[in-house]
């Protein structure tokens, strides 16, 4: 039974979610050979001032796309 986490900068709306899932789903069933009840996927929204590269929070580098 698969389980698929998937970490992301919060933002992205209920369709985008939508179609990820269905679309994560759709290869894990075609890559492992299972059938669609058994992908279980937790998406995890995190907020971007949670998120830190290279030692910089990602809200602090106003020139990053995230902050677009």
């Amino acid at each position: 039974m698969p389980r698929i986490t998937i970490q992301m900068i919060e933002g992205r709306s209920q369709d985008q979610k939508r179609q990820l899932v269905k679309e994560v789903t759709d290869v894990v069933t075609k890559i492992c050979d299972v059938d669609p009840t058994a992908v279980t996927i937790l998406i995890e929204d995190m907020p971007i001032n949670h998120f830190a590269k290279a030692g910089v929070f990602i809200c602090d580098n106003p020139t990053h796309k995230l902050n677009k």
